[in-house]
């Protein structure tokens, strides 16, 4: 006789025996299925996904051509690691991504498995090619938790706490968080005078022509996705060029349609000489690309780069199906037009409720700060984490963000429809206003 499925409740109590506390969870659900932009738990409940698995199923879960792709590449070969014996879907995937990147000049690519294995392998071309050590990010960055990209991670609760020490050479500036100036300012009156601060550290920190390279996200992620103003990128690019410094843009996040562009840099019009990318690249299987300058990426030896499991042949096949997909249902511009419609009725809450004291937003990254007070701009955290809670309740997978754990951020997938669209955003306001009142 067959057992009936174990509940999610069955299923959190085995977590907790069997799992350390240490990896999060927002819901306390288990997915059972999954397909375009929705999710079954195991009880049979249906959500609509506004979190994306964090900014990873841009394309949606289980596209037929990509599965068919991992499909058709399981039956030959699961392994041989590009280290022994090569195969051509790690070659096409460079090719490919080389072709698509921003920036008029020869690159190469190398594969890993994660955004913070992205940067590691950054920083270390970056230092081989420079011969310099030091290495400039920025306050509410996330960069992964391994011990260099923890390093340039900021936010120290829970990320850094208990995890020290970090590495060295690693110096961190304001970012341009204009909704919460870290200088006192106002955009333009400004003129982004953050930017400046990094080539006023080179007096008091750290020496101009010491600095390997300065690592920076397009729009915040974990931070809260906090969009900087026009002038912010472009200005960090020509400090860089300056001083002999590689600028390293991490789009593990931002990249391939999430901003309404391919990559988030070419808002700004930016070609980054290291590019990073991971989570919406293979479509949940673990795949991540370094892209940069090709004389850069030839810097470190032979050797002096690799990964047992990077670029993996079902990953890589993966990712070039997304790739076909991006360019045949033209999601970057759907990322566009979803962001559209999300932002404005974001704003029309803001009208509404006193709790929403910044709405942003670039293509579909589209968030929300809450705050209980707006004019000290006080995080509001148990509110923002009452609204997760509420809508997965109600049937709304979303999550939340923000150096404060205020802000609520949006990741839908961006294959999904119109009602899926209106639907999600009905729930999300029913609890953003059951926790304003």
């Amino acid at each position: 006789m067959e057992k009936p499925p174990k509940t999610n409740k069955e299923l959190l109590a085995e977590r907790e025996q069997h799992v350390p506390r240490g990896p999060f969870n927002v819901t306390p659900l288990f997915a059972a299925r999954a397909e375009g932009a929705k999710v079954w738990d195991v009880e049979g409940k249906e959500y609509i996904d506004f979190a994306g698995g964090i900014g990873v199923v841009n394309a949606g879960h289980c596209p037929p051509s990509v599965v068919e792709a991992i499909r058709d590449q399981a039956g030959k070969f699961l392994h041989t690691c590009f280290h022994v014996m090569m195969y051509e879907p790690y070659v096409a995937l460079a090719k490919r991504l080389n072709a698509l990147a921003p920036g008029a000049f020869p690159k190469k690519t190398m594969f890993a498995n994660s955004g913070a294995e992205a940067v590691e392998n950054g920083v270390k071309v970056a230092r081989a090619h420079t011969k310099r050590p030091a290495v400039i990010c920025f306050e509410d960055a996330f960069h992964g938790r391994t011990l260099l990209a923890l390093s340039l991670t900021s936010k120290v609760d829970p990320y850094k706490l208990g995890f020290a020490p970090f590495a060295p050479e690693v110096y961190r500036m304001p970012y341009a968080y204009c909704y919460r100036c870290p200088i006192g300012l106002k955009y333009p009156s400004c003129n982004v005078a953050c930017a400046d601060l990094v080539e006023e550290a080179f007096v008091n920190q750290v020496q101009g022509d010491a600095v390997a390279a300065l690592v920076v996200e397009p729009v915040l992620g974990e931070g809260g996705f906090v969009i900087p103003p026009p002038e912010y990128l472009p200005k960090l690019k020509a400090i860089c060029e300056k001083y002999g410094i590689l600028f390293i843009a991490d789009e593990v996040q931002t990249a391939f349609g999430r901003t309404g562009r391919l990559f988030a840099v070419e808002h700004w019009k930016v070609a980054p000489d290291i590019l990073l990318t991971a989570k919406s690249l293979a479509a949940g299987l673990p795949l991540s690309a370094i892209t940069g300058r090709a004389e850069v990426m030839d810097a470190p030896g032979v050797g002096g780069l690799g990964s047992t499991f990077g670029g993996n042949p079902l990953a890589c096949r993966a990712a070039l199906a997304i790739l076909d997909l991006m360019e045949r249902e033209r999601l970057p511009e759907k990322g566009a037009a979803i962001g559209e419609v999300v932002q404005r009725r974001f704003r029309e809450w803001q009208e509404r409720y006193e709790i929403i004291g910044d709405v942003r937003g670039l293509g579909a990254m589209v968030a929300m700060e809450l705050v209980s007070d707006r004019e000290k701009k006080t995080p509001a955290k148990a509110e923002t984490k009452l609204v997760v809670k509420k809508c997965y309740e109600k049937g709304l997978l979303t999550i939340g963000a923000g150096t404060h754990n205020n802000v609520i951020r949006t990741l839908m997938p961006l294959v999904i429809g119109e009602e899926e669209v209106r639907r999600g955003l009905d729930i999300l306001e029913e609890a953003i206003s059951e926790v304003a009142t």
